[in-house]
């Protein structure tokens, strides 16, 4: 949520600035606002809405759009509505110094009562005006600089942020700073630039720092950055990585949407996944995260997932793949519950936390308190770098590449896949599966990419699905098993960029409420392969037939039981039961996406959501 760009060097920053705001959009928000600094005067416009309208204002209002130091802000609503007021950047009192800011500063009402007191007023109803208020007064009243001063200033606030503060008495530098909010600063010739992630960018460098929680920096054109901690002031000697991203990978290569783009990479993506991990021929698993930690996860007391939204639901799956397969006991939960019940967690216990961007702050305060507790705790994220790789003990990358698109595709059967090698090599491990079975399940994981390209040939044939069905109000996902999180995610991408409200259930548990809901307008997508509890669902399909729903059946290639029942089936190739919901999610996504598309939505963008949520 929220985007942070910044620049400061020898380029134009206006095109700099305004292009990596279009490449934060993927993180959602409401408003966008832009600052340059032209040498002499600060030039600032912010706008409700898109970056888009951003600029069509700048370049209608602003008395120039040159300068070499520029910062540009994605804002998502916390504290005031969404309006051009309420937008980033926020001037201080003086117009010296300008801030951008993504978090909460949560005792901001407390610092703006003092401040009002000494004299200041406020224009917004945010947080963070309050808080270039704040570095104001700590300048003017402890006659420090500006990075004294946002040190100070940040030790007196409560809350994370990601924060560029700039003063234009000193044209030359920037200061960021960051806790709980991710801040990337890449690093060219005589030049920095300042984001939430490198995205923005990728074309200018290949290096960057990640700061750490609780880190600032100072950078200074034809000066070297110094990294402190905000807490003591003690200098950090950064790490300098060269960046794994490249800019034809967040381009949309002539799709309409980057969730169509990302789900037909979902071949490719699990590829990247398991190659050089998974020896086929071989028969090994071979993970450094894993294998350098393989007592203390085989001998898990028990497992304890934690996750949200999509991620939540990859754990869900992963809760029968290592209760199947190694026999641990497992408990999944949602991250944002997890922090604040009191868990009982024993040292024993191996935490895995399941996160996408690596930034979700409800997982990163479950991954502390697992830590404090005395757990394990394993990560498993697609962004190298990020704060959740560096907070866990050991983790696995998923190598998907970058997802733009808010509703997560490929980010779920990558994790699901990371998440099975790390139960076979458990399993193995513990001499609870077979030699034989060992390498069948990899061998069938290797077939997967070319099973899902076979899925996807089924596009036209759920494009007219969806346009039957786009007008339901309502929607039910039913699956048993290993495919009962698919249903929920199925249910879950419907209603994020559709809009639709559609709920997930176990098939059986239909019984206990939902069926009430059954009518000839209800669309039920019911996942019913061959594997597992076949029969059970078919019984299933036949009471709600019985009730003049509609189901759209995604069965395995070849049944005639449900396709005698089913108003509309979408086949996929068979597969052992523990791989079904890698194949299985595709046409549910499919589904999601052209109902979306069809009834005119944003589908990379919906609405009131973020990509990575990282406040709570």
């Amino acid at each position: 949520m929220c985007g942070i760009v910044g620049y400061i060097g020898h380029r134009e920053a206006y095109s700099i600035v305004l292009k990596g705001l279009q490449r934060l959009e993927y993180r959602g928000y409401d408003s966008a606002g832009i600052a340059l600094y032209d040498g002499e005067e600060l030039n600032l416009c912010k706008t409700k809405g898109k970056v888009s309208d951003l600029k069509d204002k700048f370049e209608e209002t602003a008395t120039s759009t040159k300068g070499t130091v520029g910062i540009g802000h994605t804002r998502w609503a916390t504290h005031g509505v969404p309006n051009d007021v309420n937008s980033h950047p926020h001037y201080s009192n003086s117009g010296n110094l300008v801030i951008i800011h993504n978090g909460i500063i949560e005792n901001y009402d407390t610092l703006k009562k003092e401040l009002i007191k000494r004299g200041y007023t406020f224009e917004s109803d945010t947080d963070t005006e309050v808080l270039v208020n704040l570095i104001e007064d700590v300048m003017v009243n402890e006659k420090v600089k500006l990075g004294k001063a946002v040190q100070i200033a940040l030790n007196q606030s409560v809350g994370a942020y990601a924060i560029a503060v700039f003063d234009k008495r000193k044209p030359n530098e920037l200061v960021v700073a960051r806790l709980g909010s991710p801040l990337a600063i890449g690093i060219g010739e005589n030049e920095f630039f300042i984001a939430s992630d490198a995205s923005p960018f990728i074309e200018y460098t290949s290096n960057a720092i990640y700061l750490e929680d609780g880190e600032m920096a100072v950078v200074r054109t034809q000066k070297q950055i110094k990294v402190r901690k905000i807490h003591d002031d003690s200098l950090v000697d950064p790490y300098v990585q060269e960046l794994q991203l490249n800019l034809e990978q967040i381009e949309k290569g002539g799709y309409e949407h980057f969730m169509l783009k990302e789900i037909y990479e979902q071949p490719n993506a699990i590829i990247d996944t398991y190659r050089g991990r998974m020896l086929v021929n071989e028969g090994i698993v071979r993970m450094a995260g894993v294998d350098d930690n393989i007592e203390r996860l085989a001998n898990a007391k028990r497992i304890l997932i934690v996750a949200c939204g999509t991620s939540w639901h990859a754990g869900l799956v992963a809760e029968y793949i290592f209760e199947d397969f190694a026999r641990i006991p497992v408990e999944v939960e949602y991250a944002s519950e997890f922090r604040y019940r009191n868990p009982i967690i024993y040292e024993n216990d191996v935490v895995i936390a399941i996160s996408q961007s690596g930034e979700t702050a409800d997982t990163m305060a479950a991954i502390k308190l697992a830590k404090e507790k005395g757990a394990f705790v394993f990560g498993v994220c697609n962004v190298v770098g990020s704060s959740i790789s560096r907070e866990s003990h050991a983790g696995a990358y998923t190598h998907a590449g970058p997802e733009i698109g808010v509703a997560s595709t490929k980010a779920f059967t990558t994790q699901i896949t990371v998440l099975t090698m790390i139960a076979l090599k458990l399993a193995k491990h513990r001499g609870t599966i077979s030699d034989s079975d060992f390498r069948y399940h990899l061998q069938e994981l290797d077939r997967i990419p070319a099973k899902i390209s076979k899925v996807l040939e089924a596009n036209d044939h759920i494009k007219l699905i969806a346009d039957k069905y786009k007008e339901a109000p309502n929607c039910l996902y039913l699956g048993r098993g290993y495919n009962f999180p698919v249903a929920l995610e199925g249910a879950l991408k419907l209603k994020e960029i559709s809009y639709i409200h559609a709920e997930g259930y176990p098939a059986a548990e239909m019984k206990h409420g939902p069926i009430a809901l059954i009518d000839e307008q209800m669309p039920v997508v019911v996942i019913a392969t061959k594997k597992g509890h076949y029969e059970k669902v078919v019984s299933n399909i036949q009471e709600i037939k019985s009730r003049k729903g509609k189901i759209i059946g995604i069965v395995t290639e070849g049944d005639e039981a449900v396709r005698d029942l089913a108003d509309y089936v979408i086949e996929i190739p068979e597969t052992i039961e523990s791989l079904t919901p890698l194949l299985t999610t595709i046409p549910l996504q499919l589904l999601s996406y052209h109902i979306a598309v069809m009834l005119g939505k944003n589908v990379d963008q919906p609405r009131n959501l973020a990509k990575s949520v990282t406040v709570e």
